[in-house]
C-alpha cells in the first residue's frame, strides 16, 4: 500500500485570521468608512430570493403605515370604522412588494425591468422620441388597444373594469388612510368641505349636483365594473376556448369578488336612501369582508398583472426606441425581419441566463425554427422515413 502524501506544514498554510500584506509592502491606505458601511449593508442583505422579498415587503408595508400616520395628521383624521380596510391595504402592500421582488428576480423579468427603466430614464430616447412614453402610457396602459385586436367586446368589458377599479381606488384608499376627508361645520350638512391631508380643497353643497356626484363616486365605479365583470363571467361559462384552461380560484374568483363588492356597495346606497338604513349593518359587514378578501388576494392571484403591466410598458418603450435607431435583425435562414438587434440580443441574454443552451435559435424566425426542428427530427429520429 502506498502512504498518502503528507499534508503541508502548518507553517506553510495561511492563517485565515492573520493579516497578509499585498506584494510590494504593507498598504497604508485604509478603506473609506462610507464604502465599508455600504459593503457591510450589502453583506447584511438576505441572500435568498424569499429573504429579499420578505425584507422588501416589510419595508414597503412599514412605509405605508408611516404614511398613514403622517397623512392622517397623527391619526386625527383616521376613521376607526375603516380600520379593517387599512389593515388589508398594509397586507396588500406587503404582498405586492414580496411578489414583485420574486418576479423581478427571475432572469427574464429582471432584464425586462432593467431595460424598461433604462429606456425610461434615457435622455437620448427622450430627444429622439419625446412623445413615445406618453403615447404608450395612454394606448398600452390606459386604453389597452392591444386587446382591441383580439375582440372589441373583450376590450370594452376590460375598459369598464379598468376605469371602474381606478375610480374606486382613487376614492377608497385616500379615505381609508385618512388622507381624504369630508367635514361639515354643522355636523349634519348640507355644506361640506373636502380636505386632503388636512388642507381644504373645495367646499360644496351635498344637495346640489356636484355634491351628489362626489358622494356617489363609488356607485359610479360599481356601475362600470358590474357589466364588465359579468361579460367575462359569462364568457368563462360559455366560451369553449376560455373554459378549457380556466381555473376556478384563478379565473372565476376575481370576477365574483368584483361583482360582490360592486353589488353590496350599491345595496348600501339603496338601503340608506330607500330603506332608511334597513339591513345596512349586514350589508356593510358583507361588503367589508369582500373588499378585505380581494385586497389580500390581489398579490397572489390574477389581479397581480395590474402591478406587472407598467413594466410591460417599459419593455414596449425599449422595443420602440430600439427600432428608431437600430436596424431590424433578419432571420439567418430566410432573411425575413424578426425584430431589432437589441431585442434579439436581449432575448439571447435571457436564454443564456437560464442556461437553456440554444440561445442561437433566437436568430431564426418562427417558421424557420419549425422547419429546422422538422429536419432534425427526420434526420435523427426517423432516419430513412419518406
Amino acid at each position: 500500500m502506498t502512504e498518502p502524501r503528507e499534508a503541508p506544514a502548518a507553517a506553510e498554510q495561511p492563517d485565515p485570521g492573520a493579516h497578509t500584506d499585498p506584494p510590494g509592502g504593507p498598504d497604508v491606505r485604509q478603506p473609506r468608512r462610507g464604502s465599508a458601511a455600504v459593503a457591510r449593508a450589502v453583506e447584511a442583505l438576505p441572500r435568498s430570493v424569499n429573504g429579499r422579498a420578505t425584507l422588501a415587503g416589510a419595508v414597503v408595508s412599514a412605509l405605508l403605515v408611516l404614511a398613514i400616520v403622517l397623512g392622517s395628521r397623527m391619526l386625527r383624521n383616521f376613521d376607526s370604522a375603516l380600520l379593517p380596510y387599512a389593515v388589508a391595504s398594509v397586507f396588500l402592500a406587503f404582498g405586492v412588494a414580496y411578489r414583485y421582488t420574486v418576479w423581478v428576480s427571475a432572469p427574464g423579468a429582471r432584464r425586462l425591468f432593467v431595460n424598461g427603466w433604462r429606456s425610461f430614464f434615457s435622455a437620448e430616447n427622450f430627444r429622439r422620441a419625446p412623445t413615445a412614453l406618453p403615447r404608450m402610457i395612454a394606448t398600452y396602459l390606459g386604453f389597452q388597444k392591444f386587446l382591441g385586436a383580439r375582440s372589441h367586446a373583450r376590450w370594452a368589458a376590460h375598459q369598464l373594469i379598468f376605469w371602474g377599479c381606478v375610480l374606486a381606488a382613487l376614492i377608497t384608499f385616500p379615505l381609508t388612510w385618512g388622507w381624504f376627508t369630508f367635514t361639515s361645520g354643522t355636523g349634519a350638512g348640507p355644506g361640506y368641505e373636502m380636505r386632503i391631508w388636512g388642507f381644504e380643497i373645495i367646499g360644496f353643497d351635498s344637495l346640489n349636483f356636484l355634491g351628489w356626484l362626489m358622494f356617489h363616486g363609488l356607485d359610479f365605479a360599481a356601475v362600470l365594473v358590474i357589466p364588465g365583470a359579468a361579460f367575462f363571467l359569462w364568457r368563462r361559462m360559455k366560451d369553449r376556448g376560455a373554459m378549457t384552461g380556466q381555473r376556478f380560484a384563478y379565473d372565476m374568483v376575481p370576477l365574483l369578488a368584483l361583482i360582490i363588492i360592486s353589488v353590496t356597495g350599491l345595496l348600501l346606497t339603496f338601503s340608506s336612501i330607500f330603506l332608511h338604513g334597513g339591513g345596512y349593518e349586514f350589508l356593510a359587514i358583507l361588503h367589508m369582508v369582500s373588499v378585505v378578501f380581494t385586497l389580500i388576494y390581489i398579490p397572489f392571484g390574477k389581479f397581480f398583472h395590474i402591478v406587472q403591466r407598467p413594466a410591460a410598458v417599459g419593455m414596449q418603450l425599449f422595443k420602440y426606441t430600439s427600432r428608431q435607431g437600430d436596424e431590424v435583425f433578419t432571420c439567418r435562414r430566410c432573411e425575413e425581419p424578426i425584430d431589432t438587434g437589441a431585442y434579439v440580443e436581449n432575448l439571447r441574454g435571457t436564454m443564456r441566463d437560464l442556461e437553456l443552451g440554444f440561445d442561437r435559435w433566437a436568430e431564426y424566425c418562427p417558421r424557420c425554427k419549425r422547419v429546422l426542428r422538422g429536419n432534425a427530427y427526420l434526420s435523427q429520429v426517423k432516419k430513412g422515413y419518406k
